[in-house]
């Protein structure tokens, strides 16, 4: 589960909607009980990873967007629901010409990055005719059809982009979850077809026993009810759980004194409840199980609590919330150990499909065995074809050298030897029967022929 260490859920209204910056009903706070640090005024606050993979590039656009004036207060003022709509992408032509040049840089880096992670994995696969524009479509953050400027339709598209993602990412992490425990239920059976029956059923015992164990363990209470937020007031703010105040407790845990409990903010109000049910140190307690349970207890209280969907929880939605019945009666908690995670048909689905991929691997393997033993087969056999073309060369080099003939040289030209040398009881041609020139001066006397009769 690769993605479960990754928290888009902590993220603020940067994430959803470009960080509506409201400000938070002031109250007031016996400061001789509180022990919490303040924040530093001016103090540049780090907002979570959302998780996105265009996270930078969201940030980098909020970030100059609130640099300018009239932008900042048109955000100040504007609703979820206008953010949304786009009207808000629609005040960029009003910005300073500093930030529309900045934006249209960004825009430039980005694509530039989109498109180095195009060509990375066009390479893998030899592709050297990458249509970049045609690619950059599957990207829904930005304009692709003008990849040099920063329009007010870039803006649009990046918060619907980013609202969307996270709004399905905790459909996808159930999903995810589902998989992995699926997995390990497999992984458990696969590994029980491998012992004899009397290390089988010990096995068995074994997890029945720690599944027990890790079942046994005090009453959760439910996420953001009374009782759950007292028992933070009082084990881990240290107050006095008789004077407990619910405007008191929301400003304790605006860790960052933005008006709003985030996300993170959220989540750390769980650790107590957590702490109950799952221990690092046990064996049957699984800490992947632990933070799926976090998660689930944000998901539960985001979806009672935040009135307007934008992933933050105000003041007055806090508030709101306390004058509830359930506030005050709720249920306890139903943690993962007591639910039906899935079915044995959805487990059985998924092994099928774990079986289908196996195979799928199994003829790739086979496929380039095959194909490493043909390039071994053909290396072979032009080593073969090598030695013999030597040994024939060698061969013919012996040859010569006892018919008298000169040997070969590398490129099988003679050797021809340099003027002026000679072999050995080899006689020097004689000017009257070669056909060298004669010196200056002198005559060529005739030859003596042997056939003519003296008188």
């Amino acid at each position: 589960m690769k993605r479960l260490s990754v928290l888009p859920q902590q993220c603020l209204l940067v994430v959803t909607c470009l960080l509506m910056a409201l400000e938070a009903v002031p109250i007031d706070i016996d400061k001789t009980k509180v022990k919490a640090e303040g924040h530093v005024e001016g103090e540049k606050v780090e907002n979570p990873d959302t998780g996105l993979y265009y996270d930078e590039y969201l940030r980098q656009v909020i970030d100059v967007l609130e640099t300018d004036k009239h932008f900042r207060e048109k955000l100040q003022t504007a609703d979820i629901e206008e953010i949304k709509s786009g009207k808000l992408s629609r005040e960029l032509d009003l910005v300073s010409h500093h930030v529309r040049t900045r934006l249209d840089e960004l825009k430039r880096q980005e694509v530039a990055r989109l498109r180095m992670l195009i060509k990375a994995k066009m390479d893998s696969v030899q592709d050297t005719g990458i249509d970049h524009q045609a690619l950059l479509k599957q990207f829904e953050h930005l304009n692709h059809q003008n990849p040099d400027t920063f329009e007010p339709k870039d803006l649009d598209m990046l918060i619907k982009a980013a609202t969307s993602d996270l709004e399905n990412y905790d459909k996808t992490r159930h999903e995810e979850f589902k998989k992995y425990e699926m997995m390990k239920e497999h992984e458990r059976r696969e590994y029980l077809k491998t012992l004899d029956e009397e290390k089988r059923k010990k096995e068995e015992s074994k997890f029945e026993e720690m599944k027990k164990k890790h079942g046994d363990h005090p009453k959760v209470h439910h996420p953001g009810s009374k009782d759950q937020l007292k028992e933070v007031w009082e084990e881990a703010d240290g107050l006095d759980p008789n004077e407990f105040d619910p405007k008191t407790f929301f400003k304790l845990h605006d860790v960052n004194n933005d008006g709003f409990l985030d996300e993170q903010e959220l989540e750390a109000l769980f650790t107590k409840e957590l702490e109950k049910v799952y221990d690092p140190k046990n064996e049957e307690d699984d800490m992947v199980e632990m933070e799926e349970e976090r998660l689930r207890m944000r998901e539960h209280v985001m979806n009672e609590v935040d009135i307007n969907k934008d992933r933050l929880v105000t003041l007055e939605e806090f508030l709101r919330a306390t004058e509830k019945k359930e506030f005050l009666e709720p249920d306890s908690w139903e943690t993962l150990d007591q639910q039906q995670l899935f079915t044995e048909d959805e487990l059985k689905e998924f092994e099928n499909h774990i079986s289908q991929q196996e195979d799928e691997l199994r003829k790739k393997a086979e496929e380039l065995q095959k194909q490493k033993e043909e390039l071994q087969r053909q290396h072979d056999q032009l080593q073969a074809q090598k030695q013999e073309l030597q040994q024939v060369v060698k061969q013919m080099e012996q040859k010569k050298l006892q018919q008298g003939n000169p040997p070969a040289g590398p490129g099988g030209e003679l050797k021809i030897q340099p003027p002026g040398e000679h072999k050995a009881g080899d006689a020097p041609q004689h000017p009257a029967g070669g056909d060298q020139p004669l010196p200056p001066g002198h005559v060529q006397e005739p030859a003596v022929r042997t056939d003519q009769v003296h008188p």
